[in-house]
């Protein structure tokens, strides 16, 4: 494919980044506007509800965040008094992280306005498109593990083995 048949607006992982970035924007208008939150302390919140008690490093994980934004928000959450903080039982090293009770009332009354917001971006499909979607989803992210690990290989103009 020569540059002038390249077109940015059509390169699918430039079509997802964009999608990505709108849906994102749409949702984070909840936390973001009467709550005060940011993307990552929402993701680190969201966690916590229903991976605690965890380490900062497995919410980074979870939450796809790279260190310095995930320890960023715990610092505000833990200020903001939204999350707990105590030391591991078993590795007195390890510091493992929790809802606090008022974090717990907040995640519980953001719920269901992202819900409500996520009801909202998918109304415009039908339920088949919901669960083809899902389904496409699910395919992309296998056959993209795949190529991240070296089992795939692309070969020009052949199908992926």
């Amino acid at each position: 494919m020569s540059n002038k048949q390249f077109s940015l607006s059509h390169f699918f992982p430039y079509q997802l980044t964009r999608l990505q970035a709108l849906v994102s924007q749409s949702i984070a208008q909840v936390y973001q506007g009467e709550f005060d939150l940011s993307r990552q302390q929402w993701r680190v919140l969201a966690i916590l509800a229903t991976h605690a008690p965890i380490n900062a490093k497995s919410i980074g994980t979870l939450a796809d965040l790279e260190k310095m934004p995930t320890s960023r928000a715990i610092k505000g959450l833990l200020a903001q008094q939204l999350i707990i903080r105590v030391n591991s039982q078993t590795d007195k090293r390890a510091q493992l992280l929790s809802l606090s009770a008022q974090g717990d009332v907040l995640f519980k009354q953001l719920v269901p306005l992202v819900s409500q917001q996520e009801e909202a971006l998918l109304s415009v499909l039908s339920t088949q498109e919901k669960q083809c979607l899902a389904t496409v989803f699910e395919k992309l992210a296998k056959q993209s593990e795949k190529i991240l690990l070296g089992d795939e290989v692309l070969i020009k103009d052949k199908e992926i083995k």
